[in-house]
């Protein structure tokens, strides 16, 4: 089993930046893809980020890209998501989660960190 916990949520206010962190343990982070979901109140969970384990691909869903950045530091097996410009539609319940390799559905997945932007 891999463990993720995230941190770094809160509250902030619109056109502000927050950047969390989702530390893992109890697998070789070096061989998961690493990723980060959002889910709004009375929405479904939505894909934001992710960044292979290899560390040479990176994508974003459309509404994020040029506004927020997934980056991972392997020696402390952490992934964060700097999210700048953020929006009151930001809002939500961020989640880091994990897959082995590149390839299927991500398998581990952290509690999760309330991001709420106000406007």
């Amino acid at each position: 089993q891999m463990q993720l916990a995230e941190s770094g949520g809160g509250l902030v206010q619109a056109g502000g930046s927050l950047r969390l962190s989702c530390a893992a343990s109890g697998r070789t982070f070096t061989q998961y893809d690493m990723g980060w979901f959002r889910q709004a109140p009375g929405k479904e969970r939505e894909f934001v980020a992710a960044r292979s384990w290899s560390g040479t691909s990176t994508n974003y869903s459309d509404s994020v890209k040029g506004l927020f950045t997934i980056s991972r530091d392997n020696a402390k097996n952490t992934v964060y998501l700097q999210m700048d410009s953020l929006k009151p539609e930001d809002t939500a319940v961020y989640y880091c989660a994990a897959r082995y390799g590149s390839a299927g559905a991500f398998d581990y997945w952290g509690q999760g960190t309330q991001v709420t932007v106000s406007s």
